[in-house]
């Protein structure tokens, strides 16, 4: 029996000798199913097609990606401290060239994910490297392969490791959750944002949106309640789901000044 991955948003599901009929995360409104139907592989067939490329950010900081892209395309990170290194959101390639790297770096002391799109293969992370995976409650029925190694968090901050701090903004989920680096960009404070705080095309902005595929907003009242709760913590950059989508300078003014725009288009009453 394998664990069977979906082919259009990652996520595995337990070992049995057939895929689901169907797939929830994609089948809610905040993913989709594609036009083809539902599609599945595993992960001995996924590593024999594909391959994880990596790229260093900035000073402990690197970008994990699978090439050529698979299921949402989105990258995860791999933050390096003094007291122990953190992935932040997952993918559904687990390689053998992967885990000596990881490996090489130090391991990992801990997972935290950022919504329930990026849980792909999170149990196997968590079993590969003997980390906990950090998730925040709100979002507990959406996983679909209970593993002891997941740890539900609740509130609205939660420190995964000194000088990482786990901060609930929702929106886009109930449970969805941004990464504060304290260290990044040279002291200054980085942001590691899934797309939660989404860093549009023009880097010198970010958005939100309750689903990104069908394009649904979100509620101005939620999008101000997002930027004020980041308010109190310092960040000049923000690194987002995706290759090259990153705030390299003035992040934490982009968010303010964006979820500003954001709001302002949705009251204006402009047709």
């Amino acid at each position: 029996m394998d664990v069977h991955i979906c082919r259009a948003c990652g996520t595995s599901y337990p070992k049995a000798p057939a895929p689901p009929d169907a797939c929830p995360v994609c089948e809610d409104e905040r993913q989709y199913v594609p036009a083809g139907g539902q599609a599945w592989t595993t992960p001995a067939a996924l590593a024999a097609g594909h391959a994880n490329a990596w790229r260093r950010l900035e000073t402990g900081l690197f970008e994990i990606r699978t090439r050529p892209d698979f299921g949402i395309g989105q990258r995860a990170l791999l933050v390096r401290t003094p007291e122990g290194n953190l992935l932040w959101d997952c993918l559904a390639l687990l390689d053998e060239a992967t885990e000596e790297i990881v490996h090489a770096l130090g391991g990992l002391d801990t997972i935290a994910v950022s919504h329930p799109h990026y849980y792909t293969r999170m149990q196997d992370w968590a079993r590969a490297f003997d980390a906990p995976v950090h998730l925040h409650a709100r979002d507990r029925d959406w996983v679909m392969r209970p593993d002891p190694r997941l740890d539900f968090w609740e509130g609205d901050a939660r420190e995964a490791l000194p000088g990482l701090t786990l901060l609930r903004l929702g929106g886009h989920f109930p449970g969805g959750t941004v990464l504060h680096w304290a260290a990044g960009a040279d002291g200054r404070g980085a942001l590691l944002s899934g797309d939660i705080v989404q860093v549009a095309a023009d880097t010198r902005r970010v958005s939100f949106l309750w689903s990104y595929p069908n394009m649904l907003p979100l509620a101005a009242g939620t999008v101000r309640r997002m930027a004020a709760a980041l308010d109190p913590w310092p960040f000049e950059r923000v690194y987002g789901a995706f290759a090259g989508r990153q705030v390299l300078d003035q992040g934490k003014a982009a968010v303010a000044e964006s979820a500003a725009r954001y709001v302002g288009l949705l009251e204006s009453g402009q047709a």
